[in-house]
């Protein structure tokens, strides 16, 4: 069976614009982003993007030991699709750009759950935002790509999977306590994110730490002292 990182990737971002190209401790963060990946098991490692960004990602990608697939920019489960197709993907965990500090332990323990189950669709909730991924059976994705008709099943990958129940075996668990903090937000989609992930990224030791808990230890660390404090 091949599995496969997907991760997915494009310029434009209305809230942060060429955040995939912002620099997180001197390199562009995609490319923080598919060295973090790195750490997930995986035969293969691909970057989805769209066709416009080829140019910009493909030395990127290369660097990472990511292979590149380009495709729609709105149909985003097309790109995975295609990423099925051009490597015989068996199961592929779907991870975002936006994402630096993913909970590496936590990925590789949710996509051994969803193999030991079959699952056609699994995914951890509570973790903090930015930190998770999901597990996906090529099959069922290439059936949500046939059917998914919504703009929204499209352009989120996964939708069509967890809301079709009575089609797709479906595995969504509470994760672990270790991995637990719903109240955190280490995603960068705003420039509050990226100010947010420049110094949780120097706190982590030039970014190198990704194991959940230690993640965690230093968010509440940096941010202890927030309106509100932290749990």
């Amino acid at each position: 069976m091949i599995t496969a990182v997907v991760l997915q990737a494009r310029l434009d971002s209305t809230r942060l614009p060429g955040k995939s190209l912002l620099a997180l401790g001197g390199k562009p963060l995609v490319l923080r982003v598919m060295e973090a990946l790195k750490g997930v098991w995986s035969d293969r490692y691909v970057l989805a993007c769209p066709h416009d960004c080829v140019e910009a990602f493909g030395p990127l990608a290369e660097q990472a030991g990511f292979d590149l697939v380009a495709g729609s920019k709105e149909d985003v489960l097309s790109r995975y699709s295609a990423a099925v197709h051009r490597f015989g993907i068996d199961r592929l965990i779907r991870a975002t750009a936006d994402n630096p500090f993913v909970f590496v332990d936590a990925a590789n323990t949710l996509n051994q759950e969803a193999c030991e189950r079959k699952a056609d669709y699994a995914g951890y909730s509570g973790l903090p935002h930015g930190a998770g991924v999901e597990s996906v059976a090529a099959e069922a994705l290439l059936r949500a790509a046939r059917d998914a008709s919504l703009t929204t099943e499209r352009e989120h990958v996964c939708p069509y999977l967890y809301t079709h129940p009575d089609l797709f075996l479906i595995h969504r668990p509470l994760a672990p306590l270790i991995w637990q903090g719903p109240w955190m937000r280490i995603s960068i989609d705003t420039p509050e994110d990226y100010q947010r992930g420049l110094m949780l990224f120097d706190a982590l030791a030039e970014g190198n730490a990704s194991q959940g808990k230690t993640i965690i230890a230093a968010y509440r660390r940096i941010f202890k002292t927030l309106e509100g404090g932290l749990p």
